[in-house]
């Protein structure tokens, strides 16, 4: 097992650049996820690390090691890739043997290493099966058990999961979840699946075109995002965000437009007064799990709704979420259980206002959010 350390690493291509001044630096044993939308560079950092591509500036350690330089068989690393990379002449012991082979590793060890994950991976019964005999889900479990018999100091995998069905990338998350607490190797994980990232990653790298947006825990992430990109990326469904006017009224700070009038809690008011934002506009973060439909709430705080026309509804079973046409914006709310609402229907939004987030219009860095860091438990 060792750390991997990324040091001001920069990726050019000609005149393009895919990746602009990496830091990062994991910790032994840890399993950090780089997420973000296709060509943010997540990728090409990864194979920067396995040695597939190479530095145009900066250092990558493995361990102690500088390994800029060191060719990609001899990093130590083991990659699991989107496509499997089967062999399909092979059946699934010698596909899980053949880097071993090379290598020259002992007959009775890579017996005893291909069994040993095998059995890991629940696949002891089709170690003479040929890829084409198995499913989607049995040849990525066959792509991780050759990354496993290597025994190496870290695993990368990039977008592994992306070819199953979604029913078996479920079933997939938690196998390699499990997989990497009984085996404790660093592992650096490739998705576009923010949903992966938030359920399997002890930490999260965020990118957005070459560049890491924010590096935390899964629920700092979702409750404490940087900027607006990142609340907007992290959450299914995705963050609500609507302009908003800054006023102060009678000592009390609002969040105004037309259908909009929310008073900010204590914590955002003074976050807003201090930054010099009153009668200024802002971007209103909401979160759909934040809302609720005015008589069938909880939240008790008044002067805090929203109010517009349903657009859409979609029963989901435990939950519906409806889509309200607010002053032009189109605002998804997540409301629990069977909610009587109709499309056409004229409803009141109730805000949670002790869970807003609210951004600056032009850098659209995080001004405030509503919640104290103090009131959420944090993982990793």
């Amino acid at each position: 097992m060792a750390r991997v350390k990324l040091e001001h690493v920069w990726k050019r291509f000609g005149k393009v650049t895919a990746v602009k001044d990496f830091n990062l630096e994991t910790k032994d044993g840890e399993f950090v996820v780089f997420v973000g939308p296709s060509g943010c560079g997540k990728t090409t950092t990864l194979r920067m690390i396995a040695g597939l591509e190479e530095v145009s500036e900066g250092n990558i350690y493995i361990g102690d090691r500088l390994v800029n330089d060191v060719p990609p068989k001899d990093r130590d690393i083991a990659m699991v890739f989107q496509n499997y990379a089967l062999y399909p002449h092979m059946n699934v012991y010698d596909n899980m043997a053949f880097g071993l082979r090379l290598r020259k590793v002992p007959r009775d060890e890579i017996d005893r290493r291909v069994k040993e994950a095998a059995k890991i991976l629940k696949i002891e019964h089709l170690l003479k099966r040929k890829p084409r005999e198995l499913s989607g889900g049995q040849r990525q479990r066959v792509a991780l058990g050759r990354a496993i018999v290597r025994e190496p100091q870290v695993f990368l995998m990039d977008e592994p999961l992306s070819n199953l069905d979604a029913k078996l990338r479920v079933e997939m998350r938690a196998e390699i979840s499990k997989l990497h607490r009984r085996l404790g190797v660093t592992t650096i994980y490739v998705t576009h699946d923010q949903i992966e990232a938030m359920t399997m990653g002890e930490r999260i790298v965020v990118m957005k075109d070459g560049e890491i947006q924010q590096i935390d825990t899964p629920l700092n992430l979702y409750d404490f995002p940087e900027n607006k990109f990142v609340a907007g990326f992290i959450g299914s469904p995705a963050m609500n965000f609507l302009e908003v006017q800054v006023a102060s009224e009678g000592g009390r700070v609002y969040l105004v437009r037309e259908g909009v009038r929310i008073r900010a809690n204590d914590r955002m008011a003074k976050a807003l007064k201090d930054g010099g934002y009153v009668g200024k506009r802002v971007w209103l973060g909401i979160r759909p799990e934040h809302l609720e439909l005015k008589g069938f709430h909880k939240i008790e705080h008044e002067e805090n709704t929203l109010v517009g026309e349903v657009e859409v509804v979609e029963p989901l079973g435990a939950d519906t979420e409806i889509h309200v046409n607010v002053d032009g914006v189109l605002v998804t709310a997540r409301l629990e259980g069977h909610i009587p609402v109709r499309v056409g229907d004229r409803v009141e939004l109730v805000v949670n206002r002790d869970r807003l987030h609210a951004f600056d219009i032009e850098t659209e860095k995080a001004i405030a959010h509503a919640q104290e860091p103090s009131e959420v438990s944090v993982s990793g």
